[in-house]
């Protein structure tokens, strides 16, 4: 039981780590790229105004809740493995 106990400590604690760096490098991608297009198409208007926008609507993207099966993923093939093992 304390074995377990320290595999969903320290798993949680990787995945959570794993899941701020993917947020981060693909919340720096986002915004790298709106950067970009405001340059490369010469928008009137505030390019602050821009990105904010851009990036309010990224926060309600599939790609921003994709990045949820960091965790999802490897809880439920952890889950199956131990189903498998003990009672099959």
């Amino acid at each position: 039981m304390v074995a377990l106990m320290r595999l969903l400590i320290f798993g949680l604690i990787a995945l959570t780590v794993l899941y701020l760096a993917i947020s981060w490098y693909s919340r720096s991608v986002r915004r790298r790229k709106m950067e970009r297009d405001w340059e490369e198409a010469g928008r009137p208007g505030d390019r602050n105004t821009y990105i904010e926008t851009g990036m309010a609507q990224y926060e309600q993207s599939l790609r921003k809740r994709l990045i949820w099966l960091v965790y999802i993923v490897p809880v439920v093939t952890v889950v199956v493995i131990i189903y498998l093992t003990n009672f099959m």
